[in-house]
């Protein structure tokens, strides 16, 4: 899900005695790199979400992220490449390397009853969402005009199908089918969570309660299907 883009501390010296150069690793520097890299990333994600892609400049995010435009591009290539890690971390929460279906939080699917299970991951996802809508609405406008940001918004769709899929595999405790992923994927979606909260105004807990109902429904019927579909063959 996430670059694993990262700036080298690696510095060189001379050696006294012998005159050759050696390189050394430098923690501090590591240490100063990924702090400004992190800083970037939340001025970015702040202005892109207050902002907007297009109104949003690349001075304007070095400016709040208290270092130099240069530095932005020389971490990040271009305002497009800081686009795509901000919404990486959007979605993950972090900028660590761990995919998010590596991580102990995603592994909690698996625990408690089926009704617990659905639960957790119903929760997990919401909670994605509430990061990741403001940069998924600049990514979607920056596909207009932006090829590799219009590659990264069709990967979204595919990505969000795939933790869906491993989701799935765990609440269910066995490969889920496609029908199974396909019903969960189209029902809890960014777009039906945006659709409630900010077009009819439904708090988060009512769209948690709403999609556990609705996920069970759909799983329950998908299941069923498969099994009739079984039994036809």
């Amino acid at each position: 899900m996430k670059p694993g883009a990262t700036i080298s501390g690696m510095v060189e010296a001379g050696d006294k005695k012998g005159g050759t150069r050696a390189r050394y690793h430098s923690p501090l520097r590591q240490r100063q790199a990924a702090l400004t890299r992190q800083a970037i990333i939340e001025a970015a994600i702040t202005l892109f979400r207050d902002r907007g892609w297009s109104a949003t400049t690349v001075p304007m995010i070095a400016t709040l992220a208290g270092t130099a435009v240069d530095t932005v591009y020389a971490v990040f290539g271009s305002k497009s490449g800081l686009l795509m890690a901000a919404v990486d971390v959007a979605i993950v929460g972090d900028d660590e390397e761990a995919a998010m279906v590596d991580r102990p939080d995603f592994a909690e699917f698996g625990r408690g009853r089926r009704s617990d299970r659905i639960r957790t991951g119903v929760r997990f996802t919401v909670g994605v969402f509430e990061r990741s809508l403001p940069m998924l609405k600049a990514l979607q406008d920056a596909a207009t005009g932006d090829e590799a940001a219009a590659a990264r918004l069709r990967q979204y769709d595919q990505d969000r199908r795939d933790v869906t899929a491993a989701g799935m595999a765990l609440i269910l405790k066995a490969p889920p089918s496609d029908a199974v992923v396909d019903a969960i994927w189209a029902l809890i979606s960014p777009e039906v969570y945006r659709h409630l909260t900010e077009g009819r105004g439904w708090s988060r807990q009512r769209v948690e309660s709403w999609f556990v109902a609705m996920g069970t429904a759909a799983l329950a019927t998908a299941v069923s299907d498969d099994d009739a579909g079984i039994r036809r063959r």
